[in-house]
């Protein structure tokens, strides 16, 4: 499975617009945009579009909300409706407040990840010391972890990032060796020990499944 570039913007189309407007629109974190897709082709959602905001946002939380309120105002007029897949995402509140604001369904959960492990089971957990991967973030951690963090210039920092966690939790969406070997190896370059828990697509299929109808 290809990755999807960082700083892209993606649509996904389906539905017809020639005769007004469309009926949903999915506002997404380019982190969910493989489950997303396979669900939507998994259940032959035709009349769902995509467009997913690219997932380096995570970097900087401050930034999320604007770039969702520019999104649902450019995409309004050409949808019935528009339901934003994020969690709070470090927002503070601040994204379901303006979701509120604009008049557009937003999924309840304190992070994206939450999506996978479900809302409940994830806030039951308690794991307050681990560090979460999805399988978008095993195969990216170079990408959106190492890297911005600045690991791989200045490993010395690793303590100063990592040093309040004990433990990597790898919320697998698939069964794949190659992926979970690569969160392992997250795991052991971050020494933190690993856990793998198998979660599917969790809420996420539920609450679209649900929206769909």
């Amino acid at each position: 499975m290809p990755d999807i570039p960082s700083d892209q913007i993606l649509t996904s189309q389906g539905a017809d617009l020639s005769e007004g407007r469309a009926p949903l629109l999915l506002i997404a974190c380019g982190a969910l945009a493989h489950e997303v897709l396979a669900l939507k082709r998994l259940n032959g959602w035709q009349h769902i579009e995509l467009l997913c905001l690219p997932a380096i946002l995570h970097n900087t939380p401050e930034r999320i909300t604007p770039a969702v309120t520019a999104a649902v105002e450019a995409q309004r007029s050409r949808y019935e409706r528009i339901m934003v897949l994020y969690g709070d995402c470090g927002t503070g509140g601040l994204l379901q407040a303006e979701c509120d604001r604009l008049g557009v369904e937003m999924l309840p959960g304190a992070h994206c990840y939450a999506f996978f492990d479900g809302v409940e089971t994830f806030a039951a957990c308690d794991e307050i010391t681990a560090f979460y991967l999805t399988d978008f973030l095993a195969r990216q951690f170079d990408a959106f972890v190492w890297k911005p963090l600045g690991l791989d210039r200045h490993p010395e920092l690793l303590p100063m990032y990592f040093g309040h966690y004990e433990s990597l939790v790898y919320l697998a969406q698939t069964e794949d060796p190659a992926l979970t070997a690569r969160a392992q190896e997250a795991a052991d370059r971050l020494g933190l020990a690993f856990t793998r828990r198998f979660t599917g697509y969790g809420d996420l299929a539920t609450a679209l499944e649900r929206t769909a109808k």
